[in-house]
Protein backbone atom coordinates (compact mmCIF):
# COMPACT_ATOMS: atom_id res chain seq x y z
CA UNK A 1 0.00 0.00 0.00
CA UNK A 2 1.49 3.27 -1.12
CA UNK A 3 1.43 6.19 2.05
CA UNK A 4 2.46 9.53 0.71
CA UNK A 5 5.52 11.88 1.70
CA UNK A 6 3.16 13.85 3.81
CA UNK A 7 2.13 11.18 5.87
CA UNK A 8 5.21 9.54 6.30
CA UNK A 9 6.49 12.83 6.95
CA UNK A 10 4.20 14.85 8.59
CA UNK A 11 4.50 18.04 10.79
CA UNK A 12 4.37 17.57 14.48
CA UNK A 13 4.86 18.54 17.87
CA UNK A 14 7.00 16.45 20.15
CA UNK A 15 7.12 14.44 21.91
CA UNK A 16 5.24 11.45 20.51
CA UNK A 17 3.69 11.17 17.63
CA UNK A 18 1.67 8.17 18.55
CA UNK A 19 0.67 9.88 21.69
CA UNK A 20 0.61 14.10 21.02
CA UNK A 21 -0.05 14.56 16.92
CA UNK A 22 -2.60 11.55 17.17
CA UNK A 23 -4.42 12.43 19.87
CA UNK A 24 -4.15 16.15 18.88
CA UNK A 25 -5.62 15.25 15.67
CA UNK A 26 -8.48 13.19 16.89
CA UNK A 27 -9.58 16.25 19.30
CA UNK A 28 -9.30 18.15 16.41
CA UNK A 29 -11.49 15.66 13.81
CA UNK A 30 -14.38 15.50 17.30
CA UNK A 31 -14.52 18.94 17.11
CA UNK A 32 -15.12 19.51 13.35
CA UNK A 33 -17.38 16.84 13.34
CA UNK A 34 -19.67 18.55 15.53
CA UNK A 35 -20.23 21.44 13.20
CA UNK A 36 -23.42 23.45 13.78
CA UNK A 37 -24.18 21.70 16.95
CA UNK A 38 -20.75 23.20 18.54
CA UNK A 39 -22.90 26.03 20.00
CA UNK A 40 -24.86 24.11 22.38
CA UNK A 41 -21.93 22.50 23.74
CA UNK A 42 -21.50 23.02 27.23
CA UNK A 43 -18.92 19.95 28.54
CA UNK A 44 -16.81 17.97 27.27
CA UNK A 45 -15.25 14.47 28.28
CA UNK A 46 -12.46 13.09 26.95
CA UNK A 47 -11.69 9.36 28.29
CA UNK A 48 -7.39 8.07 27.84
CA UNK A 49 -7.47 4.38 27.59
CA UNK A 50 -4.40 2.35 27.99
CA UNK A 51 -1.17 3.62 26.44
CA UNK A 52 -2.72 6.49 26.05
CA UNK A 53 -3.49 7.19 29.74
CA UNK A 54 -0.50 5.26 31.40
CA UNK A 55 2.52 7.30 29.86
CA UNK A 56 0.05 10.43 28.48
CA UNK A 57 1.34 13.24 31.08
CA UNK A 58 4.64 12.64 30.13
CA UNK A 59 4.02 12.19 26.40
CA UNK A 60 1.98 15.37 26.30
CA UNK A 61 -1.36 13.71 25.29
CA UNK A 62 -3.47 15.33 27.88
CA UNK A 63 -2.14 18.85 26.47
CA UNK A 64 -2.29 17.73 22.35
CA UNK A 65 -6.17 16.73 23.54
CA UNK A 66 -6.35 19.96 24.56
CA UNK A 67 -5.21 21.57 21.85
CA UNK A 68 -7.03 19.55 18.97
CA UNK A 69 -10.24 20.53 21.21
CA UNK A 70 -8.92 24.47 20.56
CA UNK A 71 -9.21 23.87 16.72
CA UNK A 72 -5.00 23.88 16.11
CA UNK A 73 -3.53 21.42 13.59
CA UNK A 74 -0.01 21.04 15.06
CA UNK A 75 1.79 23.06 12.24
CA UNK A 76 -0.75 26.18 13.35
CA UNK A 77 0.32 25.64 16.86
CA UNK A 78 2.19 28.56 18.48
CA UNK A 79 4.73 27.35 20.60
CA UNK A 80 5.24 30.21 22.12
CA UNK A 81 1.95 30.73 23.76
CA UNK A 82 0.96 29.14 26.68
CA UNK A 83 -2.44 27.88 26.12
CA UNK A 84 -2.39 25.26 29.26
CA UNK A 85 -1.97 27.82 31.83
CA UNK A 86 -4.54 30.37 30.46
CA UNK A 87 -7.21 27.20 30.76
CA UNK A 88 -6.02 25.67 34.58
CA UNK A 89 -6.30 29.51 35.21
CA UNK A 90 -10.03 30.60 34.19
CA UNK A 91 -11.23 26.82 33.87
CA UNK A 92 -12.75 27.80 30.58
CA UNK A 93 -11.72 26.21 26.64
CA UNK A 94 -12.42 28.28 23.83
CA UNK A 95 -14.30 24.85 21.47
CA UNK A 96 -13.03 24.70 17.83
CA UNK A 97 -12.45 28.70 18.59
CA UNK A 98 -15.70 29.49 18.89
CA UNK A 99 -17.62 28.23 21.90
CA UNK A 100 -16.55 28.69 25.56
CA UNK A 101 -16.87 25.97 27.61
CA UNK A 102 -16.18 25.10 31.33
CA UNK A 103 -13.30 23.11 31.44
CA UNK A 104 -11.21 21.15 34.39
CA UNK A 105 -8.58 19.41 33.13
CA UNK A 106 -8.22 17.35 35.90
CA UNK A 107 -11.63 16.29 36.12
CA UNK A 108 -12.39 16.82 31.94
CA UNK A 109 -9.52 14.34 30.84
CA UNK A 110 -9.78 11.13 32.39
CA UNK A 111 -6.91 8.65 32.39
CA UNK A 112 -8.37 5.21 32.38
CA UNK A 113 -5.37 3.24 33.13
CA UNK A 114 -6.69 0.30 33.56
CA UNK A 115 -8.74 -0.27 30.02
CA UNK A 116 -7.77 -1.06 26.98
CA UNK A 117 -9.74 -1.11 24.32
CA UNK A 118 -9.60 -4.03 22.07
CA UNK A 119 -9.18 -2.68 18.95
CA UNK A 120 -5.73 -0.88 19.89
CA UNK A 121 -3.77 0.36 22.91
CA UNK A 122 -3.87 3.87 21.76
CA UNK A 123 -7.69 4.54 22.54
CA UNK A 124 -9.62 7.55 23.25
CA UNK A 125 -12.93 8.58 23.76
CA UNK A 126 -14.56 12.20 23.38
CA UNK A 127 -18.29 12.79 24.57
CA UNK A 128 -19.63 16.32 24.12
CA UNK A 129 -22.77 17.33 26.38
CA UNK A 130 -25.74 19.89 26.17
CA UNK A 131 -26.85 22.38 28.71
CA UNK A 132 -29.10 19.44 30.37
CA UNK A 133 -26.10 17.03 30.50
CA UNK A 134 -27.29 14.63 26.84
CA UNK A 135 -25.35 13.91 24.58
CA UNK A 136 -24.84 15.70 21.55
CA UNK A 137 -21.79 13.57 19.71
CA UNK A 138 -19.90 10.89 21.34
CA UNK A 139 -16.85 9.06 18.98
CA UNK A 140 -14.13 6.77 19.91
CA UNK A 141 -10.88 7.09 17.90
CA UNK A 142 -7.66 5.21 18.08
CA UNK A 143 -3.84 6.44 17.47
CA UNK A 144 -2.11 3.63 15.48
CA UNK A 145 0.91 5.29 15.28
CA UNK A 146 2.97 8.40 12.99
CA UNK A 147 0.38 10.24 14.16
CA UNK A 148 -2.28 8.39 11.93
CA UNK A 149 -5.70 7.75 13.84
CA UNK A 150 -9.03 6.24 12.71
CA UNK A 151 -11.97 6.30 14.25
CA UNK A 152 -13.72 2.87 16.05
CA UNK A 153 -16.07 2.13 13.10
CA UNK A 154 -12.70 1.87 10.71
CA UNK A 155 -11.31 -0.28 13.40
CA UNK A 156 -14.13 -2.38 13.93
CA UNK A 157 -15.29 -2.94 10.47
CA UNK A 158 -12.02 -3.12 9.35
CA UNK A 159 -12.52 -0.53 6.80
CA UNK A 160 -9.74 -0.99 4.35
CA UNK A 161 -7.88 2.17 3.40
CA UNK A 162 -8.83 3.27 0.42
CA UNK A 163 -5.99 3.12 -1.78
CA UNK A 164 -4.28 6.35 -3.29
CA UNK A 165 -4.75 7.09 -7.10
CA UNK A 166 -0.77 6.19 -8.06
CA UNK A 167 0.55 4.65 -11.18
CA UNK A 168 2.75 2.35 -8.70
CA UNK A 169 1.45 0.16 -5.93
CA UNK A 170 2.88 -2.34 -3.74
CA UNK A 171 2.50 -4.64 -1.00
CA UNK A 172 5.79 -5.72 -0.08
CA UNK A 173 9.70 -5.18 -1.46
CA UNK A 174 9.46 -7.91 -3.84
CA UNK A 175 6.97 -6.07 -5.75
CA UNK A 176 8.91 -2.81 -5.32
CA UNK A 177 12.08 -4.65 -7.23
CA UNK A 178 9.70 -6.06 -9.83
CA UNK A 179 8.53 -3.06 -10.71
CA UNK A 180 11.64 -1.18 -10.86
CA UNK A 181 13.07 -3.74 -12.81
CA UNK A 182 10.17 -3.37 -15.86
CA UNK A 183 10.23 -0.10 -15.91
CA UNK A 184 14.05 0.66 -15.51
CA UNK A 185 13.33 2.85 -12.31
CA UNK A 186 15.08 3.26 -9.15
CA UNK A 187 12.86 3.25 -5.80
CA UNK A 188 13.69 7.22 -5.63
CA UNK A 189 11.86 7.19 -9.03
CA UNK A 190 8.69 5.16 -8.19
CA UNK A 191 7.96 7.24 -5.31
CA UNK A 192 8.28 10.44 -6.92
CA UNK A 193 6.15 9.12 -10.02
CA UNK A 194 3.49 8.12 -7.70
CA UNK A 195 3.70 11.87 -5.70
CA UNK A 196 3.48 13.41 -9.02
CA UNK A 197 0.28 11.36 -9.33
CA UNK A 198 -1.06 13.03 -6.12
CA UNK A 199 0.28 16.87 -6.20
CA UNK A 200 2.32 18.87 -8.91
CA UNK A 201 5.87 18.26 -9.40
CA UNK A 202 6.69 21.83 -7.71
CA UNK A 203 4.65 21.27 -5.04
CA UNK A 204 6.47 17.64 -4.03
CA UNK A 205 9.91 19.32 -3.92
CA UNK A 206 8.66 22.44 -2.09
CA UNK A 207 7.24 19.74 0.78
CA UNK A 208 10.13 17.71 0.66
CA UNK A 209 12.81 21.51 1.28
CA UNK A 210 10.43 21.96 3.83
CA UNK A 211 10.83 18.54 5.39
CA UNK A 212 14.83 18.80 4.72
CA UNK A 213 14.79 22.57 6.50
CA UNK A 214 12.67 21.57 9.16
CA UNK A 215 15.39 18.36 9.92
CA UNK A 216 18.14 20.55 9.20
CA UNK A 217 16.44 23.31 11.49
CA UNK A 218 16.14 20.83 14.78
CA UNK A 219 20.06 19.80 14.76
CA UNK A 220 20.65 23.53 14.91
CA UNK A 221 18.34 24.70 17.07
CA UNK A 222 19.29 21.52 19.67
CA UNK A 223 23.06 22.15 19.76
CA UNK A 224 22.69 25.33 21.10
CA UNK A 225 19.67 25.20 23.21
CA UNK A 226 20.91 23.97 27.21
CA UNK A 227 18.92 23.57 30.15
CA UNK A 228 16.74 21.06 31.56
CA UNK A 229 14.22 18.84 29.79
CA UNK A 230 10.01 18.64 30.81
CA UNK A 231 9.32 16.42 33.13
CA UNK A 232 10.05 15.21 36.67
CA UNK A 233 13.39 13.29 35.12
CA UNK A 234 15.08 16.79 35.06
CA UNK A 235 17.55 15.56 32.27
CA UNK A 236 19.99 17.63 31.34
CA UNK A 237 20.96 18.45 27.52
CA UNK A 238 23.57 16.99 26.49
CA UNK A 239 23.92 18.05 22.68
CA UNK A 240 25.63 21.89 23.82
CA UNK A 241 28.26 20.08 25.44
CA UNK A 242 29.10 17.19 23.48
CA UNK A 243 29.01 19.60 20.23
CA UNK A 244 31.40 22.21 22.39
CA UNK A 245 33.62 19.47 23.13
CA UNK A 246 33.91 18.17 19.81
CA UNK A 247 34.41 21.54 18.04
CA UNK A 248 37.81 22.06 19.83
CA UNK A 249 38.44 18.63 19.06
CA UNK A 250 38.00 19.57 15.40
CA UNK A 251 40.14 23.25 15.41
CA UNK A 252 42.82 21.13 17.47
CA UNK A 253 43.39 18.59 15.32
CA UNK A 254 42.56 15.37 17.36
CA UNK A 255 43.24 12.39 16.21
CA UNK A 256 40.48 10.18 16.30
CA UNK A 257 39.41 7.05 14.15
CA UNK A 258 35.83 7.05 15.69
CA UNK A 259 35.52 11.04 15.47
CA UNK A 260 32.75 10.90 12.48
CA UNK A 261 30.36 8.82 15.03
CA UNK A 262 30.56 11.39 17.39
CA UNK A 263 29.16 13.75 15.24
CA UNK A 264 26.40 11.40 14.27
CA UNK A 265 25.51 10.74 17.77
CA UNK A 266 25.26 14.72 18.33
CA UNK A 267 22.91 15.67 15.71
CA UNK A 268 20.80 12.25 16.59
CA UNK A 269 20.53 13.74 20.06
CA UNK A 270 20.09 17.74 18.95
CA UNK A 271 17.16 16.32 17.60
CA UNK A 272 15.97 14.06 20.06
CA UNK A 273 16.64 16.30 22.43
CA UNK A 274 14.35 19.18 20.15
CA UNK A 275 11.60 16.77 20.18
CA UNK A 276 11.32 15.79 24.14
CA UNK A 277 11.26 19.31 24.61
CA UNK A 278 7.71 19.46 22.47
CA UNK A 279 9.33 21.38 19.62
CA UNK A 280 8.27 21.05 15.95
CA UNK A 281 9.31 17.75 14.17
CA UNK A 282 8.96 15.52 12.07
CA UNK A 283 7.82 12.29 11.52
CA UNK A 284 10.24 9.92 10.82
CA UNK A 285 8.22 7.69 10.71
CA UNK A 286 7.55 8.80 14.79
CA UNK A 287 8.42 11.27 16.82
CA UNK A 288 10.24 8.65 19.31
CA UNK A 289 12.39 8.18 16.44
CA UNK A 290 12.55 11.72 15.13
CA UNK A 291 16.59 11.98 15.20
CA UNK A 292 17.93 9.44 13.31
CA UNK A 293 16.72 10.10 9.50
CA UNK A 294 18.18 13.82 10.22
CA UNK A 295 21.53 12.34 11.32
CA UNK A 296 22.09 9.96 8.83
CA UNK A 297 21.49 12.92 6.49
CA UNK A 298 23.58 15.26 8.30
CA UNK A 299 26.35 12.66 8.38
CA UNK A 300 26.36 12.06 4.12
CA UNK A 301 26.33 15.77 3.25
CA UNK A 302 29.43 16.41 5.90
CA UNK A 303 31.47 12.93 5.22
CA UNK A 304 30.32 11.02 2.56
CA UNK A 305 31.91 10.72 -0.60
CA UNK A 306 30.41 13.65 -3.11
CA UNK A 307 31.44 12.07 -6.12
CA UNK A 308 28.90 9.12 -4.78
CA UNK A 309 26.16 10.97 -5.79
CA UNK A 310 27.22 13.91 -7.85
CA UNK A 311 24.95 15.39 -10.21
CA UNK A 312 21.63 14.37 -8.63
CA UNK A 313 19.59 15.76 -5.24
CA UNK A 314 21.28 13.18 -2.53
CA UNK A 315 18.11 14.87 -0.01
CA UNK A 316 15.49 13.22 -2.55
CA UNK A 317 16.54 10.35 -2.86
CA UNK A 318 17.15 10.08 0.35
CA UNK A 319 13.74 10.45 1.45
CA UNK A 320 12.10 8.99 -1.31
CA UNK A 321 13.94 5.73 -0.74
CA UNK A 322 13.02 5.58 2.81
CA UNK A 323 9.69 6.67 2.39
CA UNK A 324 9.21 3.55 0.00
CA UNK A 325 10.46 1.18 3.34
CA UNK A 326 8.22 2.67 5.40
CA UNK A 327 5.19 2.17 2.87
CA UNK A 328 5.79 -1.76 3.59
CA UNK A 329 6.18 -1.53 7.63
CA UNK A 330 2.69 0.41 7.24
CA UNK A 331 1.36 -2.33 5.21
CA UNK A 332 2.78 -5.29 6.88
CA UNK A 333 3.59 -4.23 10.67
CA UNK A 334 3.09 -1.13 12.31
CA UNK A 335 4.91 2.06 13.43
CA UNK A 336 3.12 2.20 16.42
CA UNK A 337 5.52 1.41 19.73
CA UNK A 338 2.44 0.67 21.76
CA UNK A 339 1.64 -1.79 19.09
CA UNK A 340 4.69 -3.41 18.34
CA UNK A 341 7.41 -1.61 21.08
CA UNK A 342 10.19 0.41 20.06
CA UNK A 343 11.17 -1.91 17.03
CA UNK A 344 8.69 -0.54 14.75
CA UNK A 345 9.49 3.06 15.60
CA UNK A 346 13.50 3.41 16.63
CA UNK A 347 13.44 -0.12 14.44
CA UNK A 348 11.17 0.82 11.24
CA UNK A 349 14.06 4.66 11.17
CA UNK A 350 16.63 2.77 11.10
CA UNK A 351 15.67 0.81 8.30
CA UNK A 352 14.61 3.55 6.45
CA UNK A 353 17.83 5.51 6.83
CA UNK A 354 20.11 2.87 6.30
CA UNK A 355 17.79 2.55 2.90
CA UNK A 356 18.25 5.66 1.97
CA UNK A 357 21.85 6.02 2.92
CA UNK A 358 22.87 3.06 0.61
CA UNK A 359 20.80 4.67 -2.29
CA UNK A 360 22.83 8.00 -1.86
CA UNK A 361 25.97 6.19 -1.94
CA UNK A 362 25.39 4.29 -4.88
CA UNK A 363 23.69 0.95 -3.93
CA UNK A 364 21.54 -1.26 -6.32
CA UNK A 365 18.30 -2.18 -5.44
CA UNK A 366 19.68 -5.39 -4.24
CA UNK A 367 21.85 -3.52 -1.96
CA UNK A 368 19.54 -0.83 -0.51
CA UNK A 369 17.18 -4.15 0.21
CA UNK A 370 19.94 -5.54 2.32
CA UNK A 371 20.93 -2.62 3.96
CA UNK A 372 17.06 -2.16 5.74
CA UNK A 373 17.08 -5.47 6.53
CA UNK A 374 20.20 -5.02 8.35
CA UNK A 375 18.80 -2.36 10.26
CA UNK A 376 15.49 -3.82 11.33
CA UNK A 377 17.16 -7.65 11.87
CA UNK A 378 19.04 -5.73 14.87
CA UNK A 379 16.29 -3.83 16.06
CA UNK A 380 14.11 -6.86 16.44
CA UNK A 381 12.26 -7.51 19.94
CA UNK A 382 13.65 -3.63 20.65
CA UNK A 383 11.03 -3.03 23.81
CA UNK A 384 9.55 0.72 24.72
CA UNK A 385 9.73 1.24 28.02
CA UNK A 386 10.40 4.90 28.52
CA UNK A 387 10.94 5.81 32.15
CA UNK A 388 8.33 7.81 33.87
CA UNK A 389 6.22 8.38 30.47
CA UNK A 390 9.09 10.40 29.36
CA UNK A 391 10.30 10.55 25.43
CA UNK A 392 14.17 11.10 27.27
CA UNK A 393 15.40 7.61 28.98
CA UNK A 394 15.99 5.37 26.88
CA UNK A 395 14.61 7.14 23.77
CA UNK A 396 17.31 10.17 23.35
CA UNK A 397 20.50 7.62 23.24
CA UNK A 398 18.51 5.42 21.66
CA UNK A 399 17.88 7.33 18.56
CA UNK A 400 22.12 8.04 18.18
CA UNK A 401 22.54 4.19 18.47
CA UNK A 402 20.18 3.73 15.79
CA UNK A 403 21.73 6.33 13.48
CA UNK A 404 24.92 4.76 14.21
CA UNK A 405 23.57 1.57 13.49
CA UNK A 406 21.81 2.60 9.85
CA UNK A 407 25.13 3.68 8.68
CA UNK A 408 26.72 0.78 9.40
CA UNK A 409 24.13 -1.11 7.75
CA UNK A 410 24.40 0.53 4.91
CA UNK A 411 28.08 0.28 4.63
CA UNK A 412 27.79 -3.48 5.03
CA UNK A 413 25.39 -3.81 2.55
CA UNK A 414 26.93 -1.21 -0.19
CA UNK A 415 30.02 -3.14 0.29
CA UNK A 416 28.54 -6.23 -0.36
CA UNK A 417 27.46 -8.42 -3.49
CA UNK A 418 23.81 -7.41 -3.12
CA UNK A 419 23.40 -11.53 -2.53
CA UNK A 420 21.95 -12.09 1.21
CA UNK A 421 20.22 -14.94 2.60
CA UNK A 422 17.62 -12.82 4.60
CA UNK A 423 14.79 -10.45 2.93
CA UNK A 424 13.14 -7.30 3.90
CA UNK A 425 9.87 -8.95 3.70
CA UNK A 426 10.41 -12.30 5.58
CA UNK A 427 12.36 -9.52 8.50
CA UNK A 428 8.94 -6.76 7.96
CA UNK A 429 7.19 -10.46 8.85
CA UNK A 430 9.30 -11.44 12.25
CA UNK A 431 8.88 -7.87 13.72
CA UNK A 432 5.44 -7.94 13.53
CA UNK A 433 5.16 -11.21 15.02
CA UNK A 434 8.10 -10.45 17.47
CA UNK A 435 5.95 -7.25 18.60
CA UNK A 436 2.47 -8.85 18.90
CA UNK A 437 4.25 -11.43 21.18
CA UNK A 438 5.52 -8.78 23.31
CA UNK A 439 3.62 -8.02 26.71
CA UNK A 440 2.01 -4.89 27.13
CA UNK A 441 4.81 -3.94 29.62
CA UNK A 442 6.86 -3.52 27.23
CA UNK A 443 4.73 -1.46 24.69
CA UNK A 444 4.75 2.11 25.73
CA UNK A 445 2.75 1.63 29.17
CA UNK A 446 5.94 2.34 31.24
CA UNK A 447 4.91 -0.76 33.38
CA UNK A 448 7.87 -2.69 33.04
CA UNK A 449 11.71 -2.84 31.50
CA UNK A 450 13.96 0.40 32.38
CA UNK A 451 10.29 1.72 33.60
CA UNK A 452 9.80 -0.15 36.19
CA UNK A 453 13.55 -1.01 37.36
CA UNK A 454 15.13 2.52 37.10
CA UNK A 455 14.38 5.42 39.88
CA UNK A 456 15.29 8.58 38.79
Amino acid sequence: MYYSLAEIFAIGIGPSSSHTVGPMKAAKRFVDNLKDEISRVKQIKVYLYGSLALTGIGHGTVNAVIYGLLGYEADKLDLEQDYITKITTEKKLLLGKIQNIPFDIEKNVILEKSIFLKEHPNGMKFIAYDENDKEILEETYFSVGGGTIARIDEMAQKIERKPLDVPYQFACFAELRDICIKNNMSISEVVLANEKALHSEQETMNYINKIVTIMQENIDNGIKKSGILPGSIRLQRRAPEMHKRLQERFENNADDALFILDWVNLWAFAVAEENAAGGKIITAPTMGAAGIMPAVMRYYQRFAHKKAYEGTNADVIYLTTAAAICCLYRTNASISGAEVGCQGEVGVACSMAAAGLAAVMGGNINQIENAAEIGMEHNLGLTCDPIKGLVQIPCIERNAMAAIKAVNASRLAVRGNGQYKVSLDSIIKTMYETGLSLKSDYKETSLGGLAKNVVC
